[in-house]
């Protein structure tokens, strides 16, 4: 038989993190970038209500992540295009040189941001504000 008055589950919103764990999240929001933009995603997604610092360095490591991507995947296009009249590689090297650089900055920008300061990123788009 079925309970005609079913228990009531409430979501109660997440307890604010502490400044340890504020920088902590968003130290590894950075540090994620290394692995792309999604990882920064998912922990802007999940702690920007919760940190003040996770929310800003989450929202600078997103964007920058963003702008690597489609500076990577537009190298790649116009290094295929280019390809056909054999230039092409100096294109997919570039491309690799982004990537680097992506994860370079990413390390970067953790290690500071674990020490308690913040991070801006030399060159990003400003696709989430």
């Amino acid at each position: 038989m079925t309970d005609p008055n079913p228990p009531q589950y409430s979501m109660q919103p997440a307890p604010p993190l502490s400044p340890a764990e504020d920088r902590q999240w968003a130290s590894l929001a950075h540090f994620g970038g290394i692995l792309g933009w999604l990882p920064p995603l998912i922990l802007w997604l999940i702690f920007k209500d919760r940190g003040r610092l996770t929310n800003q360095e989450g929202k600078e490591s997103l964007n920058f992540q963003i702008t690597v991507s489609l500076a990577v995947i537009a190298l790649y296009v116009v290094g295929a295009v280019l390809m056909i009249i054999l230039i092409g590689g100096l294109f997919f090297a570039l491309a690799w040189a982004v990537q680097i650089a992506g994860v370079v900055f990413a390390i970067i920008a953790g290690v500071k941001v674990n020490a308690g300061g913040s991070y801006r990123y030399p060159v990003a788009f400003r696709f989430i504000k």
